[in-house]
């Protein structure tokens, strides 16, 4: 029915487009191509809102857009596919269909630029592919793909879904990625949230329930090698993310409870502590505060850290270049400033030096990766999942010397912009002890002044890092000195 009232909406929009402008022309071939019209009179209904040319050969959109041709009419539109037809123009009235998900506009001979789509805010998919659109639309259509997940960290939040108690436990919730985690327990109510900092919160597992629409794939932010993590926002318009310690099954509730309160009362500006947590069954969940920058792994390699003006489309923040080898890749200025890259190098460093030498007992990470560093809003390192190792029932034997090379392993990656593998780290090593460091650097950092000798001295801290001998390697309390020599005045540690 839906789709015999959209071909019939459409008829009329076109109907009146040539009825509008037979008056001021003759010429209605250029106003009303003949072969939309026999597209329009022949295609079965189901495939109304799929004008390929594929569809059948009369269905190809040849000429100009009509004058006056509206797709306003159809706000409750979510999938529109106009491939392969002559359009050159795009339509109008794409500032109603606030509903359409998916648009698909490739070999359609469009030129120009691409603002007229420009505030399509619930894309999902979109294909402007094989066109004469400027850069500007091609940056557009490149932010719209990759933001996708940026928008579960920076914009979107869970919907609270009211918790229906059909049965009791256990709880099965999966991931999304095939594999799932089980709350072993009869009523979700019957497990408490502790917040540190909020001990007068009177909150369940149920909660949690709610807040993360059932744990389900809508807040899920990423699948940690320690487990799931979502998002939520509790009663107070308090948001934070949710980590599941699928490793943790098998430790001791009062074990696991004395090491989170510990790990809570750790406190530094570069550190993401702990701010609550809730055991139930056998699976622990520690939360902690949302961080809407998400991690360092997404900011380097995936996510621009800035959104082009759509509404002054004379300018773009955006760079583009089209190498040959990794096709289009942008970046904004932040991204690209040396002094950006070492003051997250400097917090990083920080951050790890506490753990290590703030305390009588060391707090060892046990695995640092870029994903376990968040941004701030002032893209300051916060690290993140410390001392979590401590909380496996086979323990890990990571050391304080691990740490160290797990942070030569980031700081490489960092200054590099590939992914730290150990083929990367052999080979900026072999680089660096050639007295060939400069090639090694990521292409994307802005030269000047003494920018090269300071990030290939920043460099060598991760080669010390990583030394195969653990002798051989610095301390952290060492490695935050040598960082900020080769800046003194961009960071202190307190």
């Amino acid at each position: 029915m839906e789709k015999i009232f959209l071909k019939f909406m459409l008829l009329l929009s076109l109907l009146s487009s040539v009825k509008s402008s037979c008056n001021t022309t003759t010429d209605q071939q250029s106003l009303f191509p003949r072969p939309l019209a026999t597209f329009l009179a022949s295609t079965p209904l189901e495939t109304c809102l799929d004008c390929t040319k594929s569809t059948s050969p009369t269905t190809s959109l040849k000429g100009s857009v009509p004058v006056g041709l509206s797709l306003s009419v159809f706000s409750n539109l979510s999938v529109l596919d106009l491939s392969h037809n002559d359009l050159r123009l795009f339509p109008y009235g794409f500032s109603n269909l606030t509903n359409l998900q998916f648009l698909d506009l490739s070999s359609c001979n469009l030129s120009g630029n691409s603002k007229p789509i420009s505030i399509l805010q619930s894309l999902k998919h979109l294909d402007l592919s094989n066109n004469k659109l400027s850069a500007v639309s091609i940056c557009w259509v490149y932010r719209k793909r990759e933001t996708a997940r940026r928008r579960k960290w920076a914009i979107s939040q869970p919907i609270q879904v009211p918790f229906k108690e059909e049965k009791s436990g256990p709880f099965l919730f999966k991931t999304g990625s095939g594999s799932s985690w089980v709350a072993d327990i009869k009523e979700p109510s019957s497990a408490p949230v502790v917040m540190f900092e909020k001990p007068l919160m009177r909150l369940t597992f149920k909660d949690l329930i709610c807040a993360t629409s059932h744990f389900g794939r809508e807040s899920l932010l990423a699948a940690g090698r320690c487990g799931p993590v979502y998002r939520a926002v509790l009663p107070g318009d308090l948001h934070v993310a949710i980590k599941v310690l699928e490793q943790s099954k098998a430790v001791d509730r009062d074990d696991a409870v004395a090491l989170f309160e510990d790990l809570g009362r750790l406190r530094h500006p570069n550190l993401l502590p702990i701010s609550g947590y809730c055991i139930a069954g056998n699976e622990k969940l520690v939360l902690y505060e949302f961080m809407a920058n998400g991690d360092l792994h997404r900011w380097l390699h995936e996510l621009p850290t800035a959104t082009p003006n759509v509404e002054d489309w004379s300018t773009d923040t955006w760079e583009h270049h089209n190498d040959g080898e990794s096709g289009l890749r942008m970046w904004s200025p932040e991204k690209t400033e040396w002094r950006t890259r070492h003051r997250i190098a400097v917090g990083i460093a920080r951050g790890l030096a506490y753990l290590h030498h703030a305390r009588s007992k060391p707090v060892v990470h046990g695995n640092l990766v870029p994903s376990n560093i968040l941004l701030a809003d002032d893209l300051e390192p916060r690290v993140a999942d410390f001392g979590l190792t401590r909380d496996r029932a086979s323990g890990s034997g990571s050391t304080k010397a691990d740490d160290v090379y797990s942070f030569g392993v980031v700081l490489i990656e960092l200054l590099t912009g590939r992914p730290g593998s150990d083929e990367s780290v052999r080979w900026v090593r072999r680089t660096v002890k050639a007295g060939e460091g400069g090639s090694a650097l990521d292409s994307r950092l802005r030269l000047g002044g003494d920018s090269m000798s300071e990030m290939v001295e920043c460099l060598r801290v991760g080669y010390l890092c990583t030394a195969e001998t653990v002798g051989k390697r610095p301390t952290m309390q060492q490695v935050v000195g040598m960082l900020k020599d080769i800046q003194p005045n961009t960071a202190e540690l307190n």
